[in-house]
């Protein structure tokens, strides 16, 4: 039975934990985001008042706590010491992890990351990968070396990108396949020998900006606006202007609609909707995209009397 540390945060976090218990290893620390995102009294505090989910998840398991606040500190060290891990799994973690650590466990250090390797290297591939047009992403499971997700690839497996999938929903998919990902990993180490396989360089991508507020160009395609307002949800936002002021669309009440107008500019008007709460623009592509329960994205006077106005027209 292999020994097993997990580190991380949330959904990947408590997927990797299910799937180490589904592939019966024993797990005999874990290390949660709480105790590297908040000082001791605060997190005391809302484990107590608003537990997290990965508390939650921990407690209702039983299973042990590494009192640490970073993967490379002292006291990390120490516990894999003294627990002797065969392997640490980490998912959804923001720390470069040192060679001091990567190097302790028997069979290495395991990084979970939320794409197919070495595409969209870095943080938030969901984002990136919806933004990009993709359709096909996955979960690659690779051995963590000097560099952000760059070590060799144990374990890879494809998730379907939906057409109206946001970077909530893709998320949400993903480390559901990561749990089986990780359980079949499992049971592979422990019965059989894995060769490692090296990235190919040429084919890497890399993306360290968020982008989490993203103004919208209507000269644009109409596919790429919409990738753009789902792929930011729900971490960020999109937005546009009307007049002087910013308007934010629901990714879940968006729509690409042909152009059978008489408006062919880029970023002409072609309805507003009061019932909708709504606008219809002209798209790069001449195709319209249609856009229903708007919201303010920075509230100012202008705003509000052009929501007013629409309010009093709904009725």
């Amino acid at each position: 039975m292999l020994k097993v540390i997990i580190v991380g945060y949330g959904e990947m976090f408590t997927n990797l934990i299910a799937g180490t218990l589904d592939a019966k290893c024993e797990i005999v620390g874990v290390l949660r985001g709480d105790r590297k995102n908040y000082n001791s009294l605060v997190r005391r505090l809302r484990d107590s008042i608003i537990p997290s989910l990965d508390y939650s998840y921990i407690k209702s398991y039983n299973l042990p706590e590494i009192k640490a606040r970073s993967i490379n500190s002292k006291e990390f060290k120490k516990a894999v010491l003294k627990l002797n891990p065969d392997v640490i799994l980490v998912g959804s973690w923001s720390e470069k992890i040192s060679k001091e650590i990567f190097t302790l466990p028997r069979l290495g250090v395991i990084n979970a990351h939320p794409s197919l390797l070495p595409l969209y290297r870095g943080p938030n591939p969901y984002y990136q990968v919806i933004k990009h047009g993709e359709d096909l992403s996955g979960i690659s499971l690779h051995l963590v070396d000097e560099n952000y997700d760059t070590g060799a690839i144990l374990f890879q497996r494809g998730v379907e990108v939906l057409p109206d999938d946001t970077g909530e929903s893709l998320k949400k998919r993903t480390v559901l396949v990561a749990r089986g990902a990780v359980f079949e990993l499992l049971n592979k180490l422990q019965e059989d020998v894995i060769i490692p396989l090296t990235q190919i360089e040429e084919r890497a991508t890399y993306y360290s900006s968020k982008d989490m507020e993203v103004m919208l160009d209507f000269r644009k395609s109409s596919e790429e606006i919409y990738a753009n307002i789902r792929a930011i949800h729900p971490w960020g936002k999109t937005f546009f202007t009307s007049g002087k002021e910013f308007l934010s669309p629901n990714p879940h009440k968006t729509y690409i609609l042909d152009n059978n107008t008489d408006f062919h500019t880029p970023a002409s008007v072609v309805e507003i909707s009061p019932e909708n709460i709504g606008m219809t623009i002209v798209c790069g592509d001449n195709k319209l995209i249609k856009f229903e329960g708007l919201k303010l994205y920075k509230k100012g006077f202008l705003t509000k009397l052009f929501l007013k106005s629409l309010k009093k027209k709904r009725r």
